[in-house]
């Protein structure tokens, strides 16, 4: 499919990343629909005593607030919930590994580079685990910069900036391709 074929068809409905293709397993007779993002994850933690407050310090420097529940802990913003829940007893010993089935790491977006600095700042003065500090990942595109850090059972997580519109990757892509 050449780009001007991938960018402007007529199932196009959202933002494309480069070298993305349409899905081709969708029934004929079913009209897909677009799904406008993540409504909620849910954490699974080995200790709520501990990871509770770890998500509400961190979540709360992002400006998340607390969801108050009777039978649900998280946290939320106006884009996304995120839940974190106790594992069963017997799966505590087993522990988090991102190279397992499930989640490997989990990255919000800042709306400013600098956002990215200072919550890194953050990290350190709170004691938090900072595995890779911020810098620029060129390899996940231009201008993609973060930091990534862990929770308390080694879940990664990763905030990152990324200024660019995905309307960029369409003018890239699209250069000399007419």
């Amino acid at each position: 499919m050449s780009p001007s074929e991938l960018f402007h068809a007529d199932h196009l409905k959202s933002a494309v990343i480069p070298g993305s293709v349409p899905l081709e397993t969708t029934p004929p007779d079913f009209e897909p629909f677009e799904v406008l993002g993540v409504d909620h994850l849910d954490l699974t933690v080995t200790d709520l005593s501990r990871s509770l407050p770890f998500y509400e310090k961190i979540l709360g420097a992002l400006g998340f607030r607390k969801l108050v529940h009777p039978h649900y802990n998280g946290f939320h913003n106006a884009h996304l919930i995120i839940g974190i829940k106790e594992a069963a007893a017997e799966e505590k010993a087993v522990g988090h590994n991102r190279f397992r089935a499930g989640l490997h790491h989990l990255a919000l977006k800042a709306s400013q580079k600098a956002d990215v600095d200072r919550f890194h700042d953050f990290l350190l003065a709170e004691g938090i685990t900072v595995l890779d500090p911020p810098a620029d990942y060129p390899e996940y595109g231009p201008y993609y910069y973060a930091v990534f850090f862990a929770d308390p059972d080694g879940i990664k997580l990763e905030l990152v900036h990324y200024p660019v519109p995905w309307s960029y990757w369409r003018d890239t892509q699209m250069e000399g391709s007419e």
